[in-house]
């Protein structure tokens, strides 16, 4: 009977709010027993139901009252077009490698290697070793932990422990490098394609991108050195092994030319040695280790070698480069988290380290014969710009006639993620291109993921 008399305050309740103004105030559970000859816990059920419908709202010890009615309308936040005034840099979009796709999906896009190509044993045992030392509670120094500074200087070679600077990441690297030895304003050569990071940390930094084309075997040295002479640029990013996205890889003879121009014009070439853990076919020797004058400031992250929960990067920069960028370093995050710092270091220090990084190796080298093969009989029409001698990607170009974001949404409708080459290019691009990455997961998937990219673009007619 209760649910019955319940019921019916509801509906007499609802024939009273409808007459009643926004805000008037409901007769009080008193009057409702009274009124309807219920008990008050019946009266109090049909309130808490009006209430749940977003007819009344209740203000504990004042009483009950009739909800405005608010009048759906679209949001206008065109006041903000004034307020924040004309952007000085136009900021790229994140790029479509750092989403996060339902695990039934082909996922071709990634920028980091699966779960399995992790030393996850070593990574939790150095957190459990960690949460246990003095790292877990204290500061560290602001360029980084010593015992960290001396393995990052030991692996480049020619380096003190103090020319290092521990970063949280490869981009706060980046960002660090860009504001202080280029500055607002100010020129950066880039090669074109490069890393959309880079991209994306020049347009932060307000700098002013000069790209210079950027082939299968690296850049042209006279095309380096007319941007500098036609810009008065001081400094060039690049990635000289198993660059991101192409898998590029100098030859000796082009780093060397490299070197002798930016020593040509008093530049800086920021060395980003991003792969540097991922040779499959060939070992990487940064151009850094043939550097004694400071020209070249050498990047290396150990995020996606090591676990994306530990984000740690070292720069190596000498003179006043060293101190500018940390100086640029201190004003965005003033130190590294000290955990993450004895972390990284005791999983790079650990015998099982060099055991896991051989395996990777081979693991990659399958990944990347079966994702090309499988390109190779499924997408006829795309061309692989070489086959990287490391790295963790596959650099495809398509037919001119591809229509590049139909391709990517007819992908995704079928269940597999890709990642448009636009995004990595500073200016126009050349042509139709995909950035596909072979170190995600279920690689097994790769010829099923093949074929449904060679669907998408016949679907076009190419």
């Amino acid at each position: 009977m209760s649910d019955d008399s319940s019921s019916r305050i509801v509906a007499g309740l609802r024939k009273w709010i409808a007459t009643a103004e926004p805000g008037a105030k409901l007769p009080s559970t008193r009057a409702l027993v009274a009124e309807y000859a219920a008990s008050p816990v019946t009266v109090q059920k049909a309130l808490r139901t009006l209430a749940a419908q977003g007819v009344v709202e209740s203000k504990p010890g004042v009483g009950t009252f009739v909800r405005a009615v608010r009048v759906a309308r679209a949001n206008d936040y065109g006041w903000q077009t004034a307020a924040l005034g004309s952007p000085p840099h136009r900021v790229p979009r994140v790029s479509t490698a750092l989403r996060t796709v339902p695990n039934d999906v082909i996922a071709l896009h990634s920028g980091y290697p699966d779960r399995e190509l992790l030393p996850e044993r070593l990574v939790r045992a150095a957190f459990a070793r960690a949460a246990r030392g003095a790292s877990a509670v204290s500061r560290p120094p602001a360029a980084g932990l010593p015992e960290l500074q001396a393995w990052f200087a030991a692996e480049l070679g020619p380096a003190a422990p103090g020319d290092v600077v521990v970063f949280p990441g490869s981009q706060s690297g980046l960002s660090a490098a860009f504001r202080g030895l280029v500055g607002a304003g100010a020129p950066l050569v880039l090669e074109s394609p490069t890393y959309w990071g880079a991209i994306l940390a020049a347009a932060q930094a307000g700098v002013r991108v000069v790209p210079v084309p950027s082939g299968p075997h690296g850049p042209d040295p006279d095309e380096l050195d007319r941007a500098f002479r036609h810009t008065g640029a001081r400094a060039f990013y690049a990635q000289p092994n198993f660059a991101n996205p192409t898998g590029a890889r100098w030859p000796a003879e082009l780093g060397e030319e490299v070197l002798g121009v930016v020593r040509e014009h008093g530049a800086f070439l920021i060395e980003d040695d991003w792969a540097h853990d991922f040779g499959i076919a060939a070992d990487v020797v940064p151009l850094a280790a043939r550097d004694d004058r400071g020209h070249v400031v050498y990047l290396r992250s150990l995020t996606k070698s090591v676990s994306p929960a530990v984000r740690v990067a070292g720069i190596i920069a000498r003179g006043a480069a060293r101190e500018r960028i940390l100086a640029s370093a201190q004003g965005e995050s003033m130190y590294v988290s000290g955990l993450l710092q004895a972390v990284a270091l005791d999983v790079v220090t650990q015998p099982g380290w060099r055991t896991h990084l051989r395996g990777v190796r081979r693991q990659l080298a399958a990944r990347r014969d079966l994702l090309a093969g499988a390109l190779r009989e499924h997408v006829p029409s795309a061309r692989l710009e070489g086959l990287p001698q490391g790295g963790l990607n596959l650099w495809v170009r398509l037919p001119d006639a591809t229509d590049p974001a139909r391709l990517v949404r007819d992908c995704e409708a079928a269940g597999v993620v890709v990642n448009p080459g636009g995004e990595w290019f500073p200016a126009e691009p050349p042509g139709v291109y995909l950035r596909l990455n072979y170190s995600g997961p279920n690689p097994g998937a790769f010829p099923d993921g093949a074929r449904i990219i060679g669907e998408a673009l016949a679907r076009q007619g190419l």
